[in-house]
């Protein structure tokens, strides 16, 4: 397996990022709200400043970038929401998943963009990671509000601080918000993908990234119709929530990953 090397400028903000991260994701009750917001706007900031490094010079992405994205994108809307619902707890969730996130990217930097590509590329990758962070956003809400009907049963407070239909209300915004980003994405690959990624190199074929994302977007068709017509909710709900984020995950960052690390192709 070869792996290829960062930018040396991507250090010194994937140490902060993830020292910041990793602190509230570690400290627990021991520290106190306050500070714990505090950590995690400067874990965000060093954060990006950690994913703009990879557009200094040769542009690089890869399976470890997209998923260090997804993790930037669910901090930022859970830092959103915490403005609104001041006594959501997810901090030491959003810690965790940020150090692993900024480490694994790090580790793993990518490879270079193709020259040849078109400049309407990037709006077309931004469609496509902001879907992976409205998905990951509604995974990370399903799980809690499974942990929340959890503890209801068990008489316990909800560590979450947020009423279990809030946790379901906002879990299917994410999911409708993803859902129509994800369209939004196939359908730029099906109508320009010519004009994306260069003439003769047509994105859309018949790959394992394209089957995966096909069968995610029905996977979420068929949740969102299920809720709407049929009133699915609870388990069954995040059953297919689950299932359809797990195809989404390898239809990008699992093909990449094999290709990368797996298989050693760094081109």
């Amino acid at each position: 397996m070869i792996l290829a090397s960062p930018p040396f400028w991507m250090l010194p903000a994937t140490v902060l990022a993830a020292l910041a991260y990793g602190f509230p994701a570690l400290a627990g009750g021991r520290l106190n709200d306050a500070h714990a917001r505090r950590l995690l706007w400067l874990a965000w900031v060093a954060h990006a400043v950690a994913l703009l490094s990879l557009l200094i010079g040769p542009v690089r992405f890869g399976f470890a970038p997209a998923i260090s994205v997804t993790a930037w994108l669910v901090v930022t809307a859970y830092m959103i929401e915490s403005q609104f619902f001041p006594k959501f707890k997810a901090r030491w969730a959003m810690g965790g998943l940020g150090t692993v996130a900024v480490v694994l990217a790090w580790w793993f930097p990518g490879t270079p963009l193709a020259t040849q590509a078109s400049a309407w590329l990037p709006l077309h990758w931004a469609l496509g990671l902001s879907a992976y962070g409205m998905f990951a956003a509604a995974v990370v809400h399903a799980w809690m509000m499974t942990r929340a009907e959890h503890e209801i049963r068990l008489a316990h407070d909800a560590e979450s601080g947020l009423p279990l239909l809030t946790l379901e209300r906002l879990t299917f915004r994410f999911v409708t918000a993803g859902f129509v980003l994800l369209s939004a994405t196939l359908v730029a690959g099906v109508l320009f993908g010519d004009a994306l990624y260069g003439q003769g190199q047509a994105h859309w074929r018949w790959d394992h990234k394209t089957l995966f994302a096909l069968l995610s977007w029905v996977t979420f068709a068929v949740l969102l119709i299920g809720r709407s017509q049929w009133g699915w909710r609870g388990r069954r709900a995040v059953r297919v929530l689950y299932i359809g984020a797990g195809l989404l995950l390898l239809s990008y960052a699992g093909s990449r990953f094999v290709l990368e690390v797996l298989l050693g192709r760094m081109g």
